[in-house]
């Protein structure tokens, strides 16, 4: 029922770890740093981030970046008040209290002016933005192509489970049951410059995409503003841009399991492609002694995948095909992923299973750091 024993994932004491390495000595970009080369960081999406041009553009460029990475968390983020996602869930909640505009508009907070209607149907209309249609557009595609084991709606679930907070249990049965009820793709639509929500008391959770989508954002303002060389870090979530100065590909490692970060499992050559990995080694709990729980969670069930994964990582062309690919190909387990992976173009994923082995897609050795 989603939860794995903690005994998988532990051998001499130390958890399994598995994830992109950010230091520049492993991108492979050489010993003195050019004169270019320019870095910003800053925190959002629940996470550090950094950006970095090795060949063009300007420094208004990247800080500019830092300003496209906070307007994007007041759009996509789940928790802040301010967002657009956090407005367009609180009307669907009042909506499944209430059932009446008039009383929706009265006990929404201030901040909240989003355009709404409740149809005829019984059905909410909510008026978004043309970023969010789009991300939510791409969501309910792997929605789609996963047969709901990726869903963007699973945010009734998703609010219930704390992998940050002091108190680290598991939510009580009956809460999971009943959130599990309000998550369905199926259930939303999109209309031009709307979001329709068939059910009352659905919430969207974009956590599983969002980054991707930014990474991919910001790369093309990069790109148009003169950056021919650069890495954009969101909290893992890499995404190159061109080659590295040298004309050579970027070297993106892979952490080795139960070493430190400096060592890798492997590396793979990068130009102009995204390197993504969806695991259980990021965001998790122990309950006693032999459960673990982790962030990865099922939304027919309401808890953390159980199948014999525990990490996927996704090469591709678009970041946020990899952000989507990663989480998809996580829920759909390793046979079912793999075979979905091989018959994409233009994308290569490794899986690492309970076992410690690894397994790769057909193309995947092309890319391998020889």
């Amino acid at each position: 029922m989603g939860i794995v024993g903690f005994g998988y994932w532990r051998k001499r004491g130390a958890a399994w770890v598995m994830c992109v390495i950010t230091a520049c000595g492993l991108w492979g970009c050489g010993g003195k740093q050019s004169q270019k080369e320019r870095t910003v960081n800053g925190f959002a999406f629940d996470t550090t981030y950094s950006i970095t041009a090795f060949q063009g553009g300007s420094q208004e460029v990247l800080d500019d970046c830092i300003s496209k990475c906070s307007e994007y968390e007041r759009i996509f983020s789940r928790t802040s008040p301010d967002s657009e996602v956090y407005q367009v869930n609180e009307i669907e909640m009042l909506y499944g209290q209430f059932r009446e505009e008039e009383a929706i508009r009265e006990k929404r907070s201030e901040k909240n002016q989003l355009d709404f209607q409740i149809r005829e149907d019984g059905s909410l209309a909510c008026g978004i933005s043309g970023e969010l249609h789009d991300i939510l557009e791409r969501g309910l595609h792997y929605g789609k192509i996963s047969q709901g084991a990726f869903d963007i709606t699973i945010a009734p679930v998703s609010s219930l489970w704390d992998f940050k907070g002091e108190k680290k249990e598991a939510p009580r049965k009956e809460q999971i049951r009943e959130a599990v009820g309000k998550v369905s793709y199926e259930n939303i639509s999109l209309e031009e410059g709307a979001v329709v929500f068939k059910e009352p008391g659905m919430a969207l959770d974009l956590g599983g995409i969002a980054k991707g989508y930014i990474a991919d954002a910001l790369k093309e303002y990069l790109t148009e503003h003169g950056v021919e060389s650069g890495i954009i870090n969101l909290g893992g979530n890499i995404l190159c841009i061109g080659k590295k100065p040298g004309g050579e590909p970027f070297r993106i490692g892979i952490q080795q399991p139960f070493a430190d970060r400096n060592e890798t499992v492997a590396a793979v050559q990068a130009e102009d492609l995204s390197v993504v990995s969806s695991g259980i080694y990021e965001r998790y709990f122990q309950d006693g002694e032999d459960v673990l729980y982790h962030h990865i969670l099922n939304p027919k069930t309401g808890y953390p995948y159980d199948n014999d994964l525990m990490a996927v990582t996704i090469l591709s062309q678009k970041s946020v095909e990899g952000d989507g690919l990663s989480t998809t190909c996580f829920s759909m387990g390793l046979e079912k992923g793999m075979a979905f992976i091989d018959s994409l173009e233009g994308v290569e994923a490794l899986f690492i299973t309970r076992d410690e082995k690894l397994h790769q897609s057909r193309g995947w050795n092309a890319f391998l750091q020889k």
